[in-house]
């Protein structure tokens, strides 16, 4: 699987060449994303069975080691999105994914802990699926154009990181369950936005589409796993 370049300029006819193009993209990105799934899954099983992720970042401590992952999180994205018209750009991605499948591993140690954490990942997984398939059929097949969402999504990003980053200091139960809250509403309209984007002819190259994508979707379901956790979480 070879990336689109913006030098490349097919040459349509009518609306009939547009629509093939956008379609292209679509299946490109829908593929791209179930493959970036495996190295994530592998790196998850790695984080929670072979390396021991929590105890290093406690070793480092909590702050510096929570500002070293948001480092190298917007700087592996900028390399991707710079990369993103040729291969290279292609394997940071896959990389990426395997980077934060490695991150995932504390979460899921957390949550097979408990009695029934098994069955509160499974919910998660369900639940990430169902709203994913949901917004795409949406945001795919919708006459509106959901581009309104870009000031919603620009703002509610800022201000949810700015949480994050003081959460980070504070330490705080109910915040990190409201900030899980807001990823999942965000990272919804984030989807709704992207594929809609993609449909209407606006993002033409599916690496970049599959990495926004992408961590919308690790958003949503990381998210659903801390508040099962929390809420529903069967403790000894």
């Amino acid at each position: 699987m070879q990336p689109e370049t913006q030098n490349h300029q097919p040459v349509f006819t009518g609306n009939t060449g547009a629509i093939s193009q956008q379609n292209s993209v679509l299946r490109s990105t829908y593929l791209l994303l179930a493959v970036s799934l495996i190295p994530t899954i592998v790196g998850a099983g790695l984080g929670t069975s072979v390396f021991n992720i929590a105890g290093l970042m406690r070793g480092v401590g909590p702050i510096i080691a929570s500002i070293a992952v948001i480092a190298i999180f917007y700087g592996w994205i900028y390399m991707i999105e710079k990369n993103k018209n040729s291969s290279l750009g292609l394997y940071l991605l896959l990389g990426f994914t395997f980077f934060m499948g490695l991150l995932m591993g504390p979460l899921l140690q957390k949550t097979m802990g408990l009695r029934n954490g098994g069955q509160l990942v499974m919910m998660a997984a369900g639940g990430t699926a169902g709203v994913f398939f949901i917004l795409s059929g949406i945001a795919a097949n919708a006459k509106r154009d959901f581009s309104f969402l870009n000031k919603f999504i620009m703002v509610g990003v800022i201000v949810a990181m700015l949480a994050v980053v003081a959460n980070i200091f504070l330490q705080v139960p109910a915040l990190t369950l409201a900030l899980s809250g807001v990823f999942i509403i965000l990272s919804s309209a984030i989807i709704l936005w992207q594929i809609n984007d993609i449909v209407r002819g606006g993002e033409t190259n599916y690496i970049s589409a599959t990495l926004t994508l992408y961590v919308s979707i690790y958003n949503i379901f990381t998210s659903l796993l801390q508040i099962l956790g929390i809420v529903g979480g069967d403790r000894d």
